[in-house]
């Protein structure tokens, strides 16, 4: 992308705030949104932050018939001194561009885009929340645009990202959740689209999920699609569970997404010396362990929840509570100190924060780099 500015056009009619103590999650939009289109062969271009609005899309367009499309999810916060900050967006970044490799759409510049998202940020400030739990959601998507009734990728795409101010992403908060083991449906299989963020992925989610909210559960907890044994992930998150003292987490195996915050735990649990393995787990070893005592606690992980410890799982008529259906002390020391990274009142020994800049200086300073 040769000399490629974001250009702003400031919004003259701004939205009245939510309430932070109300918030719910993905309800209420900001007043600006990032805006970037592909062509061949001018590739990505004309990047540009504009006021937050509907968008005008060809009925024809590629995406609503063959739904060629990625997205990623990441948060901004703000610490008690004010300053805004980011949670390791290089690693969404590159898995973005991982799922763009998998649905055949062109990369992205991914230090150009962070740059953007940056000054994005630094405009949209204070409409970060600072009510405990709440933060800034940042959804960067990409869909194609062409208009062509032809199974083929797009010659053309639009790239946005848009932002909303949230709260807690289970109601539940960091208390436990019921699950419901999907023994039905299959979401993924290996040499798929599960490893990509794409949206396919969830709408094949949605009956399962469905029928899942009907009786009463929070999520879904995927098995493998070709034995239908071994544990994958639930809906939005990835899933961990202690058992006799070591952490145990379904191994990466092509149909599994990659989830920034499940590498952070991994990470974390490492630099604490508790033992985590990634490997293949059964359900049944899983209800095993229940049976005799050694399953400690189970918890998801996601960007949207951070932690959220399981309370009881069901599978095949089987109900199971999880350390007493309370938030177990692992689940709970990860959660404050991700978050407590994340706002700025923790130390960060892994360099995983980005901060973003006051939006006049970095106004002033990407000016002085153009000059």
């Amino acid at each position: 992308m040769e000399e490629c500015k974001v250009r702003v056009e400031r919004s003259q009619a701004k939205k009245e705030k939510p309430d932070a103590q109300e918030l719910v999650f993905g309800r209420v939009f900001t007043d600006h949104m990032l805006v970037m289109d592909y062509a061949e062969p001018v590739g990505w271009h004309d990047a540009r932050i504009v006021p937050y609005q509907p968008i005008t899309i060809d009925p024809s367009a590629m995406v609503f018939h063959y739904g060629q499309s990625v997205f990623e999810g990441l948060k901004a916060y703000v610490t008690p001194e004010g300053e805004a900050q980011l949670f390791r967006p290089k690693k969404n970044l590159e898995r973005l561009n991982r799922s763009n490799d998998r649905l055949c759409i062109p990369r992205v510049d991914e230090e150009f885009l962070l740059e953007a998202i940056r000054e994005l940020i630094a405009l949209e400030k204070d409409w970060i929340p600072k009510a405990e739990g709440t933060s800034l959601y940042i959804r960067p998507f990409i869909i194609s645009t062409e208009p062509f009734l032809g199974v083929a990728p797009s010659h053309h795409y639009k790239l946005m990202v848009i932002l909303s101010p949230v709260g807690a992403y289970y109601k539940e908060g960091i208390n436990p959740v019921k699950i419901a083991v999907e023994n039905q449906f299959i979401r993924a299989v290996k040499g798929g689209t599960g490893e990509a963020k794409t949206g396919g992925n969830y709408a094949a989610s949605l009956k399962a999920q469905e029928i899942a909210d009907k009786s009463g559960f929070a999520q879904v907890l995927w098995l493998d699609g070709v034995e239908k044994k071994y544990i994958e992930e639930v809906g939005s998150m990835n899933v961990f569970f202690k058992i006799n003292g070591e952490v145990v987490t379904p191994a990466l195996n092509g149909s599994i997404l990659e989830g920034v915050t499940r590498n952070s735990v991994i990470q974390l649990l490492k630099h604490w010396n508790i033992p985590v393995i990634e490997r293949r787990i059964s359900v049944e070893e899983l209800f095993e362990a229940h049976a005799n005592g050694t399953l400690e606690e189970a918890f998801g992980t996601g960007t949207a929840a951070v932690i959220s410890p399981m309370g009881q799982l069901s599978w095949n008529d089987k109900n199971i509570v999880i350390n007493g259906e309370k938030t177990g002390a692992l689940a709970k020391q990860l959660y404050d100190t991700l978050t407590g990274i994340q706002y700025g009142t923790m130390e960060d020994p892994f360099g995983w924060i980005e901060p973003v800049p006051d939006y006049q200086k970095l106004v002033e300073a990407v000016s002085q780099a153009g000059n």
